[in-house]
């Protein structure tokens, strides 16, 4: 597929993923760390303009100035940005605008995009990604939001549950393996460089924790034993009086949870989504197993079937050996968030097409679970 056919692609499924929703849905913002739809269709049009069209499309004039200002994420060296919890407070410019300007953007970059040098085409697959990173974020910060109407909006067909396989142990022998992306395709810079690093024996998990699994966690009472958890985790479902995973309802006995289609009844059989680090580990040790190191997954990662659900780690988000920050704004991209994370691996049923591989770290705080996080066992040998 040309360049220009995979950017008109990848613009497209963003505007698609928003044909069912009403013109009110495009400002919800129900915590600070979920965006808006029209946030984020804004956001990823100024990353073209700001990195790519701004420096290399001679004569182009950004289509607002203050577009910068609203539209800036977290990068510093891009000057003044609206703080993240304000994003729902944009009524303008207008939902039409922002689709103005996505073709105002669209149109300068196929422009562009006819002569791109490899340095802009390097630039425009990394926008390509960086898209597609927030049409995930937009189906899920989106299911967060609509989650408190009480009417349980259905916006979106996702098979969020499927049934999952029987599992059985997976052992790996001891060894010494590598570990990174070392191809000649895109890959973020998380992910380099390729090093080697020595494990023990060990076992993981063919299929993911299912919803069944957990409820059995949650009926023994392990939402009110401390030695299953972390000090943090612990204090976390004090403090939140947590006893389920999110979007779990009780109604009269009955669980429930809620999808993008609408509320469904718990499917026992399919894979655990929406919990965070703490209950991951807090599940593990009550199955008298652990969580996978990152590295342990990469390396059985071949073994198993995955994808449905970005699956927890007992891995620190660190730099691997060699790793170094690009200069500039686009250094912001990963490096400064290498602190007080935990990576999770694989992909999940929100993430776009061609846009999971063996090698990719995604990471969140410990306490989040509004992505489709889930469980895989492993125990050492």
């Amino acid at each position: 597929m040309s360049l220009l056919k995979q950017y008109q692609s990848v613009r497209s499924h963003s505007v698609n993923l928003c044909k069912n929703l009403l013109i009110e849905d495009f400002s919800l913002q129900a915590s600070e760390e979920v965006s808006p739809p029209k946030w984020h269709l804004a956001h990823t049009t100024w990353f073209f303009e700001q990195f790519i069209l701004v420096n290399y499309l001679k004569g182009y004039q950004v289509k607002h100035p203050q577009f910068n200002f609203l539209f800036n994420s977290y990068y510093n060296a891009m000057g003044r940005r609206t703080a993240r919890n304000q994003r729902g407070l944009m009524t303008r410019p207008a939902v039409s605008e922002v689709f103005e300007y996505r073709a105002y953007v669209d149109e300068a970059m196929s422009q562009l995009i006819q002569d791109a040098k490899e340095e802009v085409v390097k630039l425009i697959t990394l926008g390509l990604n960086h898209e597609q990173q927030h049409q995930e974020l937009l189906i899920t910060d989106l299911k967060y939001s609509l989650w408190h109407n009480p009417l349980d909006p259905a916006v979106m067909d996702i098979q969020e549950y499927s049934t999952e396989a029987k599992s059985h142990w997976i052992d790996v022998k001891e060894g010494i393996y590598q570990i990174g992306y070392s191809g000649n395709d895109f890959c973020f810079d998380n992910e380099l460089r390729a090093h080697r690093v020595f494990l023990e024996p060990f076992s993981i998990a063919s299929s993911l924790v299912t919803n069944g699994e957990y409820l059995e966690f949650m009926e023994s009472g392990a939402y009110e034993e401390s030695r299953y958890w972390h000090d943090e985790g612990w204090s976390w479902v004090q403090n939140q009086s947590q006893k389920a995973p999110l979007y779990w309802e009780e109604v009269d006995g009955k669980w429930t949870y809620y999808t993008l289609a609408g509320r469904k009844d718990l499917d026992l059989e399919a894979s655990l989504a929406h919990v965070n680090f703490y209950e991951a580990s807090a599940f593990a040790a009550w199955k008298g197993a652990r969580l996978p190191t990152e590295f342990e997954w990469e390396v059985a990662q071949s073994e198993f079937s995955w994808g449905k659900r970005w699956e927890w780690t007992n891995s620190a988000y660190l730099p691997y050996p060699g790793f170094s920050i690009a200069p500039g704004a686009l250094g912001e991209y990963n490096g400064k968030f290498m602190v007080n994370q935990m990576v999770l691996r694989g992909a999940s049923v929100a993430t776009s097409e061609n846009h999971s591989r063996p090698t990719y770290r995604n990471f969140f705080h410990p306490q989040f679970r509004w992505q489709f996080m889930g469980i895989r066992l492993a125990k050492s040998l």
